[in-house]
């Protein structure tokens, strides 16, 4: 767990000409909130930039790395806890945001009635202080112009069919963390040190972010790798050879030693957004808030190359999507308990350290 408490390392400014320090004077009256984001800078771009049209508030935007990505700036928002600067928090995955909320850097009931009573219990917390929403998918990427028959199951990635062939990003950062965590409760975190030692064997290679694993497929230097959804999609409108193939569901028959399977159908990353405990624009935080988890991003999100899947389900339904809970066929909700799985976060880091290295 230690390296999730790195320090903050090349924090990037983001959207829409936004100033590098958002703390910095401007001289100007416009009102202005301020937002930390891990969300993908064309995607966060995108989003702020209607905003700011469609209410005239100025947003300054505070971006994170591929490399580090969400760590850095969940490290940011841990040392300004008690003179903050950032007035929300719109992270690209649920794991950072749930470590905020139990160190109290999220304000209690901020986000209460920024979504309908009935968004899914999973999707935000018990207290109301942060919201999941735009959804993605958990993939393994392969070269469409060499790979015949993609894997479709983590055990398929230790096959020795793939031996120096395989890629995912670093495991301490971004949604590859939450991946981890996910295995370390469906197997328990010794059935995840075992399937990783296997993986190292079959010589896994480690990249700095989702994007630059697809990307890797890509150029040729591995042949699968496992990434999101919205990293593949970008990388075919990049003229790639890619694509991904989904998980098979968990076959509960099987013996434990048998069940190096992760049903990505089954594992969906949620965006999460909170206001921050004492944020400097309260009044302003709670709009974009409420902007961020509502209908018009998730529909933004949806259409564009990111293809988050809305959770609204008036919005799912317009779109001809199925119900949240059966988007992907029987077997276990597709939604995973964020804040029990987050629980095992560090066992699971612990684990990659051990076979992997920091």
């Amino acid at each position: 767990m230690a390296l999730f408490f790195i320090a903050c390392v090349s924090l990037i400014a983001g959207c829409g000409g936004s100033a590098s320090d958002p703390s910095a004077a401007n001289g100007s009256d416009q009102q202005r909130v301020t937002l930390y984001t891990s969300v993908d800078d064309a995607f966060a771009k995108m989003v702020v930039a209607q905003f700011e049209k469609d209410t005239g508030i100025r947003v300054d935007v505070l971006g994170d790395t591929e490399a580090t990505k969400t760590t850095g700036l969940v490290t940011r928002l841990q040392s300004e806890k008690d003179d903050p600067t950032c007035d929300v928090w719109w992270s690209s995955e649920p794991m950072g945001t749930i470590l905020l909320d139990r160190e109290g850097v999220l304000e209690p009931g901020g986000m209460r009635g920024t979504v309908g009573s009935q968004w899914p219990h999973e999707l935000h917390a018990q207290d109301w202080s942060w919201v999941g929403t735009a959804l993605r998918r958990r993939v393994i990427v392969y070269a469409t112009d060499r790979v015949e028959t993609p894997p479709t199951s983590m055990h398929e990635l230790i096959d020795p069919a793939y031996k120096g062939r395989i890629g995912m990003a670093r495991p301490q950062f971004g949604t590859t963390r939450i991946h981890m965590a996910v295995l370390a409760s469906r197997w328990d975190p010794s059935g995840l040190e075992d399937w990783l030692r296997k993986l190292k064997d079959n010589g896994v290679r480690l990249y700095d972010g989702n994007a630059t694993v697809v990307r890797a497929v890509a150029m040729g230097e591995i042949d699968v790798g496992l990434t999101d959804t919205d990293d593949v999609w970008s990388g075919q409108q990049n003229g790639w050879k890619v694509d991904f193939a989904s998980f098979e569901p968990v076959e509960d028959h099987l013996p434990p030693a048998s069940r190096f399977f992760l049903p990505a159908d089954q594992i969906l990353i949620p965006n999460t957004v909170a206001i921050i405990k004492n944020a400097p624009n309260p009044d302003l935080a709670k709009q974009l808030a409420a902007y961020l988890t509502s209908p018009t991003v998730e529909r933004l999100l949806y259409e564009s190359t990111s293809g988050n899947l809305p959770v609204d389900a008036a919005l799912r339904e317009e779109l001809g999507l199925p119900p949240l809970r059966s988007d992907f066929g029987s077997g276990p909700s597709v939604l995973p308990e964020y804040e029990g799985v987050s629980e095992l976060a560090g066992q699971a880091m612990d684990a990659c350290e051990r076979v992997l290295g920091p």
